[in-house]
């Protein structure tokens, strides 16, 4: 058992130990210098964290108040409380750890080639299908067993369906994506061969010159924030509500404008942050990974977060986290009271897994294609975490509220629908 906590913990459970891991043993199969295994070893650790802090900053500092907004106009949302997962942490690491070894058999012998590397997705995967269970009154062996069934197959299908389309995005075939965008970025992608001309991208948006900073993504997502909170803000007051109280600035030294402005220059700085630690992770774990593509799983890829094809359509990751916003609203507001929970826009559902999408589509379609498939994605968003609740809402359903909409809810819907004929 001490041997399996620090597998789980110490090694699956984080991302940049595992990475670097993956990476050394690819190092080393290749009979590199011991140089540059260490090199290779900690710059991968270096890349994760660079990466995470970027994302950690636009979460935690500059969109959280959005949620945070959102929340407080819709208190309902919150209902009773989720149940403590914690009491089923050697189940979910059981789930976790098989799941990741059918993986590596299946891609070793099958032409499905890509290994789901994303490290706290291989944590979260199995959290929710352990939920879907446990919500249907599942136990014991059957619990795992379904856990597991559906944590391996997700593995193995989700990056497999998404390697074409990031092959459009990137114009190569050395990773894939293992992250539960995969859903959203599927319709948007294939949404946008048929209605968009990917020759009309996002990208070659032409900027007057005297817009010509517009250029930045970090400066037009800053941009983008400060007006988003700035409409925020109104509707705070339109909604009898008191901003500084919700957003925790009254009664001290500032005011609204040094909160909006620290807002949308932290998106600009996350996001500066977040591109520089995808270059450097794609940069040591996509050669290091060689080695096991060619000793150990011949012909695999590996499969990794979302945020690493941001920097290949910043435009479209920023235009398509608007237009998420926007419908996923006005979905939220044409469908209440239509499922046992109220819900709220996922903000960070929007940023990352419809940033995603919204880039995918814009590589097959273009600016039509990142627009639509935003759009349409906001509103499957809504769907997918309303019907969920039906599956989650003694478990985990205000963890969902805020993370799901996408493959957590897809996937967790089917689990828990089987799991009650099991029952």
């Amino acid at each position: 058992m001490v041997v399996l906590n620090f597998i789980i913990n110490e090694i699956f459970g984080q991302g940049a130990i595992f990475l670097a891991l993956i990476a050394m043993i690819g190092l080393l199969l290749q009979k590199k210098q011991f140089s540059e295994v260490v090199r290779g070893t900690m710059m991968t650790a270096i890349g994760f964290f660079v990466l995470s802090q970027g994302t950690g900053i636009i979460t935690g500092n500059s969109i959280d108040g959005l949620a945070a907004a959102f929340n407080t106009m819709m208190p309902a949302a919150n209902g009773k409380p989720d149940i403590d997962m914690s009491v089923y942490g050697t189940q979910i690491g059981i789930v976790m750890l098989i799941a990741f070894a059918f993986n590596l058999l299946f891609a070793r012998f099958t032409k499905w080639k890509s290994v789901f590397l994303t490290g706290h997705m291989l944590y979260w995967f199995p959290y929710v299908f352990i939920a879907a269970g446990v919500d249907a009154g599942l136990t014991g062996g059957k619990l795992i067993g379904l856990a597991t069934i559906f944590t391996a197959a997700y593995m193995v299908i989700s990056p497999n369906l998404m390697r074409p389309l990031v092959k459009e995005v990137t114009g190569d075939d050395s990773f894939t994506i293992g992250h539960p965008t995969t859903v959203l970025s599927l319709i948007s992608g294939y949404l946008g061969k048929v209605i968009g001309n990917k020759e009309k991208s996002t990208e070659d948006i032409k900027f007057p010159k005297s817009l010509g900073f517009l250029r930045e993504v970090s400066i037009t997502g800053s941009i983008v924030i400060c007006i988003t909170y700035i409409v925020m803000f109104f509707i705070l007051k339109a909604n009898g509500l008191v901003p500084g109280e919700v957003w925790g600035y009254a009664g001290g030294k500032t005011g609204i404008f040094t909160f909006i402005f620290t807002k949308a220059i932290y998106f600009g700085v996350g996001v500066t942050i977040m591109l520089l630690g995808v270059r450097m992770l794609i940069a040591e774990i996509v050669p290091a990974f060689k080695g096991i593509a060619v000793k150990v799983v011949p012909g695999a890829i590996p499969a990794l977060d979302c945020p690493v094809i941001f920097n290949c359509a910043p435009n479209a990751l920023i235009i398509g986290f608007i237009v998420a916003m926007i419908t996923s609203t006005i979905t939220i507001i044409l469908t209440a009271g239509m499922f046992p929970t109220v819900i709220i826009p996922l903000t960070f559902t929007c940023f990352f897994e419809i940033g995603c999408a919204s880039i995918i589509g814009n590589a097959t379609g273009g600016i039509r294609g990142c627009i639509v498939g935003a759009a349409l994605s906001g509103i499957i968003m809504v769907f997918l975490v309303g019907f969920g609740s039906y599956f989650f809402g003694n478990t985990i359903n205000n963890w969902m509220l805020v993370y799901g909409g996408q493959d957590f809810s897809l996937w967790g819907i089917v689990e828990g629908a089987i799991a009650r004929l099991l029952h």
